[in-house]
């Protein structure tokens, strides 16, 4: 009795096609939406008295440390426990 061989796979994959993880496209709605509240942040900057030069360094650490976090939280709560 015989039978067919088990097809091979190839160890290469043809010119064109995308192998291995796929990397997220650069520039998503985070992004955006972090981009918007710095450039909104740097004309209040230039527009007012109030807002000196460490206040928007400041504001853009908070703004920056609380984007990461929102996204380690986002990325947390989608792993799989086993």
């Amino acid at each position: 009795m015989s039978s067919t061989p088990p097809e091979e796979t190839p160890r290469y994959p043809a010119p064109g096609t995308v192998a291995g993880a796929r990397m997220p496209i650069p520039g998503n709605a985070e992004l955006a939406i972090f981009c918007l509240v710095w450039l909104v942040l740097a004309i209040i900057w230039a527009a007012s008295d109030a807002v000196n030069s460490f206040t928007f360094s400041w504001l853009t650490v908070v703004l920056t440390f609380g984007y990461m976090l929102s996204r380690g939280i986002a990325k947390a709560s989608r792993v799989l426990e086993q």
